[in-house]
């Protein structure tokens, strides 16, 4: 690394999921950015995963949204500013404040994030305004809402350090959440008596490194805790002084419990004997804590689910003390700032209820608003069916792209196609969403803007700008405070900067709570800009100046419902779906939301560089699928081309398809077109783990792979999907005619058919393939693969090849052949992100003698980043082979 003495590094937090590492970024002496974790910030102490590893790969003006737009041309901010607030201000004159919504997001920071607020329920006089942490943890904020009479998370992080038992359900932490497994698993090396339990219908990276996996059916979450609550009552495990003193309604939750073991094994697919060993696991280790996501919470019962949680831990009084209590992790930078502020329809700031007339009172009246809504907001997947059906006619889009992640994704763009007007503050260009805009903003991005975000466990951390905005991009807040002054309510947002906003919210937080509520930053309100500037990661509750925080709550009661006792929920379990196939949607470990960050960075597409779709090797025989072959998802909401993955990593019966893939990157990948919007009826929370479809194969003409220094040309192929390498693109790709010839594949590849330029064919006629290589002097430029039959190459080795001199006849005899010859080794499929090892490697540690994880990250490295690929280690040595290499 040059020297970057001159060059202090920037303390910010990273932007991806809702772990909250710290990261140092340091700009180099040739200009460059360096990006690693911060030792010193508590949530990660130094750790990063694959993608905040990654980050300095995502930086850069390719695709970015520079200057404001309307219908299409290039416009100055404040012709798109008063288009903006006429637009709105017509709309509310003519058809109420109800006509408008905004449509927000996670990725905002919590400055932004409260001054949209203010201006939609303090000042328009609505509560449409949604966000797309409705999408991820709605149903969490409803649970502890239910149990709580708060949106309380009662633990911490340190509670994974000093459990005994850890239950992961509804949780692939090993991919989702990398550097808290990493924790987890650092504590359990330490510690061998400590377990870790999965609950997952799927064998994920986090239940091969788990002591126990419960394989569950889909749908059998309540009927499994409703099981141990009754299991712990049988087995007299009750805290009876906690629940005497701080508890109502423990009678009516044993009530809907089921005591049949025999049933609760058809409820959840889960054997009487790993039901009992688990039953008197948890009975019998009384730290115990219980870590939860969107497997849990994105479902049609995901607030019972959150409540059966909770009402285990509330019996056994482990909450609020160390190593104990439910924990929910959050998907997104800053889905807890989100809810802070009274980013949902159905909240006010600071943890305030709509729906309380004195709430409603001390916002007004702190804000001097001429209204606060007294009801409800229209959550986001009802404020999309008000779009399309025109009772919303004006709608404001900040930093999300509901085209590819809503459900109905297909009714969604057609919803917006139909609306009056759509705004979209973004800062990609190019997105299934931008592309259906009226006026589009340019916003500044990681690295160039400054605010807060809040972590799963309530740690309020800054995000620091180290780059100037490029173009005209401005940040989120003071797009909204421009148009909030040019809609006339200037005097209300005179903010000059993002710690004005802080300071205010800081404020309302504290504006007659007197302990009343949970979220107070009271100690913070006295922040001086270079106060704000310094802020440390600090845990809330913050009611004192110099305070360090507060991390745990609940330990002796204090619950904030009207008499202060928390309440069990009677939570009746419901009948698991009886689908044909069942779908289910999630993450993978090195792609990111709908890839618009992540999609920058050719590492982290190395792993899984397109769609796929895992499938039980008996299903896949039922339906004729081979490995590598294309399989066709439908119902009545769409249709999706992805790669079958068959492993019997998936249940009978059910499919996983990633969530990530849009339309800059494939051709028909958008999984959540699949997926009905229905919704938890407490949350709102669409049940995106549960779509219903029919799977076939798709047989191809042709088969291809594809490398080019260009934007490969994706019209007219039958599939596609593409992903960015080292000095251009990849594609995998396929067509129902013949072959491309020479021409064909050259403009395939997005290349001129350059006189100048050097061609290496190979065709075999009988067997049906095709081969190019294009040089450019004596550097290949672009390789064309085809096939009747999936394509069998070293991919990564290829893709490493792009732009770089080969010269002699074995090279280019090994480029045509797709794989290197000789002396030369690929690294195979790629196991280990962060430092780049490949299967090829592991395979060589293990046949040296290695037998343990540990010693293979001795030998390679692989596994000693975020330890995100130790599952996949792990089944190499288990099996005495490595993955695929190809």
């Amino acid at each position: 690394m040059a020297d970057s003495g001159a060059f202090p590094p920037v303390r910010t937090t990273c932007p991806y999921c809702g772990v909250g590492c710290g990261v140092l970024v340091r700009r180099r002496g040739d200009g460059g950015i360096e990006v690693t974790g911060d030792p010193d910030h508590p949530a990660n102490y130094g750790r990063l995963c694959s993608k905040g590893a990654a980050l300095a790969e995502t930086l850069g003006l390719e695709g970015r949204l520079l200057y404001p737009e309307m219908d299409g041309r290039r416009v100055a901010w404040r012709a798109a500013i008063r288009r903006v607030a006429e637009r709105f201000r017509e709309t509310i004159a003519e058809h109420g404040p109800d006509s408008v919504a905004f449509y927000i997001s996670g990725q905002l920071l919590t400055e932004d994030y409260y001054v949209a607020n203010k201006l939609m329920k303090g000042f328009i006089g609505s509560a449409n305004i949604d966000t797309n942490s409705r999408l991820c943890m709605a149903s969490s904020v409803a649970g502890h809402r239910r149990a709580f009479g708060s949106d309380t998370v009662p633990g911490c992080y340190d509670d994974l350090d000093k459990a005994d038992l850890v239950v992961l359900t509804g949780s692939n932490l090993a991919w989702c959440h990398p550097v808290l497994f990493q924790r987890l698993l650092v504590a359990r090396e330490a510690r061998p008596e400590m377990k870790i339990v999965a609950i997952d219908p799927r064998r994920t990276a986090t239940a091969e490194l788990a002591d126990l996996h419960l394989r569950i059916r889909p749908g059998g979450d309540v009927a499994l805790f409703n099981g141990l609550l009754h299991w712990l009552h049988a087995e007299g495990c009750i805290d009876v002084g906690f629940v005497a003193r701080h508890t109502d309604g423990l009678e009516a939750a044993l009530a809907a419990a089921d005591d049949d073991l025999a049933a609760i094994e058809t409820a959840t697919g889960v054997s009487q004997h790993q039901l009992a060993a688990f039953y008197a696991l948890f009975a019998g280790t009384e730290q115990a804590v219980t870590v939860y996501s969107q497997g849990v919470n994105q479902a049609v019962d995901g607030t019972d689910r959150v409540n059966a949680i909770i009402n285990c831990h509330l019996f056994t009084g482990r909450i609020g003390r160390p190593g104990m209590g439910p924990f929910s992790v959050t998907g997104q930078p800053n889905a807890m700032g989100g809810r802070e502020v009274g980013g949902l329809a159905n909240q006010l700031a600071c943890h305030m209820e709509l729906d309380d007339v004195d709430h409603r009172a001390l916002v007004q009246n702190f804000w001097d608003a001429p209204a606060v809504p007294d009801t409800a907001g229209l959550k986001a997947v009802d404020l999309f069916r008000a779009i399309e059906d025109g009772r919303i006619k004006a709608v404001w889009i900040m930093a999300t792209n509901p085209v590819v992640s809503l459900p109905e994704a297909d009714r969604v763009r057609r919803a917006l196609e139909k609306c009056s007007f759509v705004v979209v503050s973004d800062v990609e260009r190019h997105t299934d969403t931008t592309a259906l805009a009226d006026v589009l903003l340019p916003a500044a991005a990681w690295g160039e803007k400054d605010g807060t975000v809040t972590n799963s466990e309530r740690r309020i951390s800054r995000q620091r700008a180290f780059s100037a905005c490029p173009g005209l991009a401005r940040p989120d807040w003071l797009i909204i405070r421009d148009v909030a002054r040019e809609m006339g309510f200037g005097a209300a947002f005179d903010y000059d900067g993002p710690a004005d906003v802080f300071r205010e919210f800081a404020a309302l937080s504290a504006h007659g709570n007197h302990g009343s509520r949970d979220f107070d930053l009271s100690g913070l309100t006295g922040l001086t800009p270079a106060g704000y500037d310094a802020l440390q990661p600090v845990q809330w509750p913050v009611r004192h100046a110099g305070n360090g925080g507060q991390e745990r709550f609940f330990a002796e009661g204090g619950f904030f419902t009207a008499n202060g006792r928390a309440r069990f929920v009677a939570t009746p379990a419901g009948q698991s779906p009886a689908h044909a196939f069942h779908l289910n949607t999630g993450r993978i470990r090195d792609q990111w939301h709908t890839m618009t960050r992540t999609g920058r960075a050719p590492r982290l597409s190395r792993h899984l560089a397109e769609p796929f779709v895992e499938i039980h090797p008996v299903d896949a025989g039922h339906h004729d699928v081979q490995p590598a072959d294309l399989v066709v998802l439908e119902n009545a909401f769409g249709r999706v081309v992805a790669r079958a993955l068959i492993t019997d990593a998936q249940r009978r019966g059910s499919l996983f398809m990633p969530m990530h893939w849009s339309g800059p990157w494939s051709g028909a990948a958008r999984v959540d077109a699949l997926i009905e919007s229905i919704t938890d009826p407490v949350s709102g929370q669409p049940a995106l783990k549960s779509g219903t479809v029919r799977f076939s194969v798709f047989r191809p003409g042709w088969y291809g792979f594809a490398v080019s220094v260009e934007r490969p040309a994706a019209a007219g192929l039958a599939y596609w999907a593409l992903a960015r390498t080292e000095g251009g693109f990849r594609m995998e790709c396929a067509g129902l005619d013949a072959i491309p010839g020479e021409a064909g594949a050259t403009a395939l590849l997005g290349l001129s058919a350059a006189p100048e330029a050097t061609r290496l064919q190979y065709r075999d006629e009988r067997g049906g393939s095709y081969r190019l290589v294009i040089f450019r002097g004596d550097r290949p430029v672009g390789l064309f693969f085809a096939a009747r039959t999936p394509v069998a190459v070293e991919r990564n080795w290829l893709a490493g090849c792009l732009d770089r001199a080969i010269t002699d006849a074995a090279g280019h005899t090994a480029l045509l052949a797709g794989r290197p010859g000789g002396a030369s080794c690929a690294a195979g499929a790629l196991i280990c992100a962060c430092n780049g090892i490949g299967a090829n490697a592991i395979r060589a540690a293990i046949e040296g003698g290695a037998t343990t994880m540990v010693e293979v990250g001795r030998r390679t490295r692989a596994g000693t980043g975020c330890g995100s690929c130790l599952s996949e280690i792990k089944r190499m040595l288990d099996h005495g082979v490595a993955t695929e290499t190809v």
